[in-house]
């Protein structure tokens, strides 16, 4: 599902090819619960071992804590730690291993011990800690197999905190907290703007606003995007995936030698050309064979292959089924989380 964002802050100077990412992200299954912890407090939480329980079928999940009150501080499994007060958004794009913690010392216990197992009639309010000093937060799930949450290209890192800018995106992310911390939804309710859409809208806001500010990488697809080489070479591949692109000439859109390609390739996405535009190319046809009903020999021609036999041996190396089976087990998957 594509879901637009809200027409709020102008738009930053993002890589164009990343705009059109964020414009054409796809988000489903989306839950938003709230918590309410007292100090001391710590828990441990590996979402992507829930991730087939609350959306049947997905194999990882996209977090994100809004701190409503209070303030807590975050780690990754990576051993970053990173503090967040009222009004920040914790997010954990590939769900992540990840510890979340009070001002006072605790000792973690497993989130999965501190709530119910889904499915559930209402959304659950998680309440936990030592009687002290409060924090809130109110915590978005979603799934996507988009490839901004794809954990190989690591265009995110695998925890951090977004200090929502003043402005237009900030007001509506609070309004919608507020929103939130009044309502409580049943959980089966799926026309429900608190319990649907609205997690995806604020996440998307949050991620305009993270990419909006982070700071210069080294590697990854961020990196990649503005990176003199990569950019341009990138900004072909995804303008015009169904060409038979050779490395020579995706060398020569880049205005580079076939070697400095290969090599800016590989010390920044960790793969060659041709490896990244593969896996472009079976992104792509995710999303067709996802949200449409063209044929695959239609699909097999706009990435690139010429006939349905070759793309569909390709595709079976990557996704280990079929397009056609894999087709029939993603509508089967949406259809038993309806």
């Amino acid at each position: 599902m594509t879901v637009p964002a809200p027409d709020l802050d102008p738009a930053t100077e993002t890589p164009a090819l990343l705009r059109s990412a964020l414009e054409h992200l796809r988000l489903e299954g989306a839950l938003f619960f709230r918590s309410e912890m007292t100090e001391p407090f710590a828990f441990e939480s590996v979402p992507n071992k829930l991730a087939d329980a609350l959306h049947p079928g997905a194999e990882r999940l996209i977090i994100f804590h809004i701190v409503a009150q209070g303030s807590c501080w975050v780690s990754s499994e990576f051993g970053d730690v990173y503090w967040a007060r009222a009004g920040d958004v914790i997010v954990m794009p590939y769900g992540d291993r990840h510890t979340i913690g009070g001002q006072q010392d605790a000792e973690p216990v497993s989130i999965i011990t501190l709530i119910e197992p889904p499915p559930w009639d209402e959304l659950p309010v998680l309440h936990y800690g030592g009687g002290g000093n409060r924090s809130d937060f109110v915590c978005g799930y979603l799934v996507s197999d988009d490839p901004l949450f794809d954990p190989a290209l690591r265009v995110f890192p695998p925890v951090f905190v977004v200090q929502m800018p003043d402005g237009a995106s900030a007001r509506w992310v609070r309004e919608s907290v507020e929103y939130v911390m009044k309502d409580f939804v049943p959980a089966h309710d799926k026309q429900s703007m608190v319990a649907t859409r609205l997690p995806e809208l604020v996440l998307m806001e949050v991620l305009k606003a993270h990419l909006a500010t982070a700071p210069a990488v080294d590697n990854g697809w961020l990196a990649a995007l503005r990176d003199p080489v990569l950019a341009p070479a990138l900004a072909e591949l995804h303008r015009a995936p169904e060409f038979h692109w050779t490395v020579a000439e995706i060398a020569a859109a880049a205005a580079v030698s076939r070697s400095v390609l290969d090599e800016r390739f590989r010390q920044v996405l960790g793969r060659s050309p041709i490896k990244y535009l593969t896996e472009w190319r079976m992104h792509l046809a995710d999303e067709l064979l996802a949200t449409t009903d063209v044929t695959v020999f239609a699909i097999a021609r706009r990435v690139g292959y010429d006939s349905e036999e070759s793309f569909s041996r390709a595709f079976k190396r990557a996704r280990g089924l079929s397009p056609s089976h894999w087709r029939t087990e993603r509508r089967e998957r949406g259809a038993r989380s309806d």
